[in-house]
């Protein structure tokens, strides 16, 4: 058994799949994937198959975070719907084999894109691709639930304001040094929830463009990936996620597309994105987006950090960019007020 982020005991993974996963044979070997800050992942190699297993860090989690259980449950109700995802194989939910909970799946060949500018792709294939994201996000929020057993996934009630009280016991179990532009956006949000208007559907809670895989030859998505903050809620904020990666900076540290000419690089104005998606959805519009945007700027801030907290403790899938991470949370925090005082 080992409690280490950065790898895994082989032989206690190799033993437990042969006795669970039909059809799998060793030997196997592992390489970690470096992306991603939340569940360690690990590609692993045999020699017919490749597979990608999907891990709870070990030691002192905060209460309900990385549910792996919960990622496989989903990936596997989404199985033959119109939401490309992963063929998962098996949940392990003994921590003792291998010092936490793990599951496995296929591992999905495609396209990964860390930035939302597209740099990789030439103008005219920009626009195809974030088209086929609005295309998944409406197909995610129009999932048959009940068809799906995915019925009971998240609680009934008003999505924002169990979610704003989720990630504020989250923020302050993490808190490491007082915020007050964190306290402010947090403060703000629990006294401007909108009424329920009774929208209730399956929300992945971290809808951007580097969590997902696009088929080699064309702009469609192969799979979304990373399911860990999914449940059903509300489906403005998977929208508002989209909208707070691009209105970060430009580069490799902002991810985002904030100062760049969109029409000359051939890519979407916020605009266009939200009135897309709309059309598939069959909605009117979304009024008061600047609601939305700022929960998802809080909601992100409050991941981060957590990240920067498991950073600190030693049990972050990458610890030096989890250190790096803890000054992104007021820089959150701001654009989250900013987008606040857009109501």
């Amino acid at each position: 058994m080992t409690s280490d982020t950065q790898t895994l005991d082989l032989h206690a993974v190799e033993r437990w799949l042969k006795d669970k996963l039909p059809g799998f044979q060793g030997p196997v070997t592992a390489e970690k994937f470096n992306v991603g800050q939340s569940n360690p992942t690990f590609r692993l190699t045999t020699p017919s198959h490749r597979y990608v297993l999907r891990r709870k860090p070990p030691g002192v989690l905060l209460k309900s975070a990385h549910a792996v259980d919960r990622e496989f449950r989903v990936q596997k109700a989404l199985l033959g719907t119109d939401v490309p995802v992963a063929k998962v194989h098996v949940l392990c939910e003994d921590p003792a084999v291998i010092g936490s909970e793990f599951y496995v799946m296929d591992e999905v060949e495609g396209r990964h894109f860390n930035l939302p500018d597209l740099p990789e792709l030439e103008r005219e294939a920009r626009r195809p691709i974030q088209q086929e994201m609005s295309r998944v996000l409406a197909a995610i929020h129009g999932v048959d639930l009940a068809a799906t057993g995915l019925a009971d996934y998240g609680p009934e009630g008003n999505y924002y304001r169990r979610q704003i009280d989720r990630w504020t016991k989250q923020y302050r179990a993490a808190e490491t040094e007082t915020r007050p532009e964190m306290d402010a956006l947090m403060d703000w949000l629990d006294h401007n929830i909108p009424a329920d208007d009774g929208l209730r559907t399956l929300a992945h809670g971290d809808y951007r463009i580097d969590n997902m895989l696009f088929e080699k030859d064309s702009p469609r998505i192969a799979a979304v990936l990373d399911w860990e903050l999914s449940t059903t809620g509300h489906p403005y904020a998977d929208v508002a996620a989209v909208i707070m990666q691009w209105s970060m900076p430009a580069g490799p540290d902002g991810r985002g597309l904030k100062g760049v000419d969109r029409q000359a690089q051939g890519l979407m104005e916020d605009e266009e994105f939200i009135a897309d998606y709309c059309a598939r959805a069959g909605l009117p519009g979304i009024e008061g987006f600047g609601f939305y945007l700022a929960f998802t700027f809080f909601r992100m801030a409050g991941i981060i950090q957590g990240v920067y907290k498991r950073a600190l403790d030693g049990n972050a899938s990458n610890p030096e960019r989890g250190r790096q991470m803890g000054a992104l949370v007021p820089r959150f925090a701001r654009a989250g007020l900013d987008a606040a005082h857009t109501v």
